[in-house]
């Protein structure tokens, strides 16, 4: 179903809007483009193998780099066959808990390590919604001030069941495992220097993200002002984790059109931009693989 999400929305991009043009536009992009813009995902994504590790290290893991980057990849390969973009987190987590000391710092990490990932997109999407008033009617301002609320509420709603609902309604096993989350909580609360410095390192990766699927939309044609990337990128990205398609296929194309839309972006291109940066994404999904592949039989050979 999620494959046929994903193909259905792409298959209402290309009926709506000229499917040849989308096609020519990526044709006319250079390999070396290409290949630029996939070494630099990739190496961004080392920066995230840092900030995980550290994360999941202040509550108790205890990986070495090379054992979190192993897990890591595997989790960039796997959000390629799982709903949304949170599904690799759970891929990464599994392999984490098989060699971390903690499985509740395991879980604690990922999930700290996820939540400081979406801050930082709230922080960047903030930064350019001061910047970019005055690029949009006030209708248009109204439907981003609405979609704003709409996400505070939904955020409001899900911190308020996390506070009040009673911890005895579950398992005394369900109980011990809380505990032992609230002593990796604890650890990582005694240390908020590298919570923030996570937090640089999110914000450092997203903008060079950011950077990158500029240099493709301006290959396509599409110019805008930073601001603008700055505010739409982050809301396009954050679409991708609604679990209707596979690994965000889609709905992001969907939602990046729609973004730039009031800004005088043509349909037709941010959506060639948008599939662009989606076979970015793949291929650097499979490459994340196939290394954690290596590494793993590395790994084992040097063990044995």
């Amino acid at each position: 179903m999620r494959y046929g999400g994903s193909a259905l929305i792409l298959f209402l991009l290309f009926r709506f809007l000229p499917g040849r043009t989308i096609w020519h536009t990526l044709e006319t992009l250079p390999t070396h483009l290409w290949i630029l813009v996939l070494t630099g995902y990739l190496a961004t994504h080392c920066i995230g193998v840092t900030k995980w590790r550290l994360m999941v290290g202040l509550a108790g893991s205890g990986m070495r780099w090379t054992e979190a980057a192993r897990c890591y990849f595997a989790g960039l390969f796997g959000s390629l066959f799982l709903p949304s973009l949170i599904g690799g987190d759970l891929v990464r987590a599994g392999m984490a808990m098989r060699i971390g000391r903690s499985k509740a710092g395991v879980l604690l990490g990922s999930l700290v390590d996820r939540s400081v990932d979406l801050v930082a997109l709230g922080l960047l999407a903030g930064a350019g919604a001061l910047l970019v008033p005055g690029s949009l009617g006030p209708k248009d301002r109204q439907i981003f001030v609405l979609l704003a609320g709409i996400a505070l509420i939904g955020i409001a709603i899900v911190v308020a069941i996390a506070v009040f609902l009673p911890a005895r309604r579950f398992s005394y096993r369900m109980r011990r495992r809380f505990v032992r989350l609230r002593i990796a909580a604890r650890s990582m609360a005694g240390q908020p220097g590298a919570v923030f410095a996570a937090l640089v390192l999110a914000l450092s990766a997203q903008i060079v993200f950011i950077v990158l699927n500029i240099a493709l939309a301006e290959a396509c044609g599409l110019r805008l002002a930073f601001r603008v990337w700055l505010f739409v990128w982050p809301l396009a990205k954050l679409s991708a984790a609604i679990p209707i398609t596979q690994g965000g296929i889609g709905v992001r194309e969907a939602a990046l059109a729609a973004l730039l839309l009031p800004f005088g972006a043509p349909a037709v291109l941010s959506v060639a931009s948008g599939i662009a940066w989606e076979a970015i994404v793949i291929a650097g999904g499979l490459i994340a693989g196939l290394t954690s592949l290596l590494m793993s039989r590395f790994d084992s050979k040097a063990r044995g």
